[in-house]
């Protein structure tokens, strides 16, 4: 039975803790592959022909899995087409049963960290199906299920050797309240009159003023717990229009989502606001709640450096009071590198999301249309991160390639298989992102090459289980695929990286390559002509052992090259045996190592292909 906790007064942390005690933090994050969803897109539990947690085949479910002769059947008819689209702006019908019996399928894809987006209780009168616009940071999101249905997630996905982080927001709470008078309230730098706190219809109905403990408002209305229901508690100077300039990026409201006043003064001498604080307690309660083992914080570059400081300080204080010594605590951090990487030295944050143009070169070095070095040169060392940047990259940033947002991408948002014959090497961009510097991060769908084409960020948020708003413009169908030839290569390859540390942990280098009928003249493979056509090869080294990757960027036809490994590692004559391609056929052979441009290998890349030899 769900009680109802509407006061941080009511919150007992020693006695939250699930039965057999918290599920202990791991040793290394960068050794984890996450896996991000968005909560209403992923799973309702209804779907029929998967497989269960166990690996058993289900069918007791009513929506069947997809078959190419089912595409586009939500788009048959304009009527059609328009209902498919005005579902993908409303709740789609997604729920935390659905994702626990998924588990199964995530761990056998090889993911070891679970990023779930948020779960709070959103705004009653919006269809914040996102979770971004929060009105009760102590609920789980109706919609979604209950408190007790996030618990038995995460103690599902523990049992099966999976770390969840919760995304959370602090910057700000969904639409609560409304300003007074003439609703188009831009940033000025000061303040505006509220006419009072939003109801659960999103009329401003109730006082803006601190509650009257013995009458509390309607738990559907104005924001909870009830400690945040004071004028003090907002900024309260309309929305950002420069998202740029500073303080109004950091002063001002998301859109309609209102800004919380976090306090005030540099981030040595952080002057922290009551609402902070309040929030600091919300949080530890979910930790202590649901075995909770990270935090993925919205809009870090919206908020003070004093408060991520000091929210990362008390989180990770009260994580290690209750065993969880290395609780993750992920920023996204927009506006590029330099203050991605000064972010992260001065608020504490274990790592970044997506630091600058790693999703656009990692994209389109894939594609043929960025040079090798342009991604690979992103991890090497540099006055700016003025340290060894192997170790710094390898934990300190989450890479992926595709997201929820793609705001780089303006007003062309798609997924990396929207473009033609892009699935031929969505496997190589998964594997790119996989075996290269950072934590690996797959968005939900990449492994079932979701194309996301439509412009806007609806369309990629198309839901995995079917509903009204189905990948590949359907209905009624599910995308729980482990025949899916890149989920089931994937795998294959996410297997390989757990077990070989140097893949996890090792340095990085792109090597140069050379015509296989030279093998004298070597250089780094680069695009001519605005486009590469090549073998891509890089190595990664870890304690005297070298792992040689290469991917294919020539859809067509397989390339052979000589490829430069390292002088010292190896003796001419030495083997390479490989450990995997995506011709089965090569995975066995060995090529041999010769002492050109001091040692090279020859070696041959499927068309569109990926090999890995050690």
């Amino acid at each position: 039975m769900t009680t109802t906790v509407q006061r941080l007064s009511q919150l007992n942390f020693a006695s939250l803790s699930p039965a057999g005690g918290l599920f202990p933090s791991l040793i290394a994050w960068e050794d984890q592959a996450f896996y991000f969803l968005m909560l209403d897109r992923f799973s309702d539990g209804r779907e029929n022909g998967y497989k269960d947690n166990e690996g058993n085949l289900v069918r007791s479910g009513t929506t069947p899995a997809y078959s190419h002769a089912g595409a586009e059947n939500a788009v048959k008819t304009e009527a059609d087409a328009a209902r498919w689209r005005e579902a993908g702006v409303k709740y789609v019908g997604g729920t935390l049963k659905g994702l626990e019996s998924k588990i199964g399928y995530l761990k056998r894809l090889g993911v070891t960290a679970l990023w779930i987006s948020p779960i709070f209780k959103q705004v009653r009168f919006r269809e914040t199906y996102h979770g971004y616009g929060i009105q009760n940071f102590l609920e789980v999101e109706p919609h979604f299920g209950s408190r007790e249905d996030l618990r038995e997630v995460v103690r599902t996905a523990h049992a099966n050797g999976i770390y969840v982080v919760l995304d959370i927001i602090l910057n700000h709470a969904g639409n609560v309240f409304s300003y007074s008078g003439e609703q188009d309230r831009p940033w000025t730098g000061e303040m505006y009159p509220v006419e009072g706190f939003n109801d659960k219809n999103g009329n401003p109905t109730i006082p803006f003023a601190k509650p009257d403990p013995q009458n509390p408002p309607d738990y559907d209305g104005a924001l909870f717990p009830v400690e945040l229901q004071d004028p003090d508690t907002f900024t309260r100077k309309g929305y950002i229009k420069n998202w740029d300039y500073d303080p109004e990026f950091r002063e001002g409201d998301f859109f309609d989502l209102k800004d919380i006043d976090h306090g005030y003064g540099s981030a040595d001498d952080y002057q922290v606001s009551p609402a902070l604080r309040h929030l600091c307690e919300a949080y530890k309660y979910w930790i202590a709640y649901a075995d909770i083992d990270g935090f993925r914080i919205d809009t870090v570059k919206h908020m003070d450096m004093g408060a991520t400081r000091y929210f990362v300080s008390v989180i990770r204080e009260f994580a290690q009071s209750i065993g969880k010594e290395n609780f993750f605590l992920l920023g996204e951090i927009t506006g590029g590198r330099k203050r991605a990487y000064e972010t992260l030295e001065l608020t504490g944050l274990s790592a970044a999301l997506g630091i600058d143009d790693i999703p656009d070169k990692l994209e389109y070095l894939v594609k043929g249309y960025r040079n090798p070095n342009d991604y690979f040169s992103l991890f090497r060392n540099s006055e700016l991160v003025n340290k060894g940047s192997h170790i710094w990259f390898r934990n300190k940033v989450v890479t992926s390639f595709d997201d929820h947002d793609q705001v780089r991408k303006g007003n062309q948002k798609a997924r990396f298989c929207a473009d033609a014959h892009a699935s031929k090497v969505a496997l190589n961009v998964l594997a790119l992102n996989a075996l290269t510097l950072g934590i690996p991060c797959i968005y939900y769908g990449s492994e079932q090459c979701f194309d996301g084409r439509g412009g806007s960020d609806r369309y990629i948020r198309e839901s995995m289980f079917g509903g009204e708003f189905g990948a590949f413009r359907t209905r009624g169908l599910h995308f729980f695929d482990e025949d899916h030839p890149v989920y089931r290569e994937l795998a294959k390859i996410l297997e390989i990286r757990r077990q070989n540390i140097v893949l996890r942990r090792g340095r990085q280098y792109l090597r140069s390559i050379s015509d296989p009928d030279d093998g004298v003249r070597f250089s780094l493979p680069e695009m001519v002509g605005g486009q590469i056509r090549s073998l891509v090869p890089w190595s990664r080294i870890f304690n005297g052992k070298e792992v040689l990757l290469a991917i294919n960027t020539d859809y067509d036809q397989p390339r052979t090259a000589w490829v430069t490994v390292d002088n010292e590692l190896h003796w001419a004559g030495d083997g390479l045996k490989c450990l995997y391609s995506t011709d089965a056929a090569q995975i066995g052979q060995s090529v041999t190592v010769e002492a050109r441009n001091g040692k090279a290998v020859l070696i041959t890349v499927p068309a569109a292909g990926f090999v890995i030899f050690e």
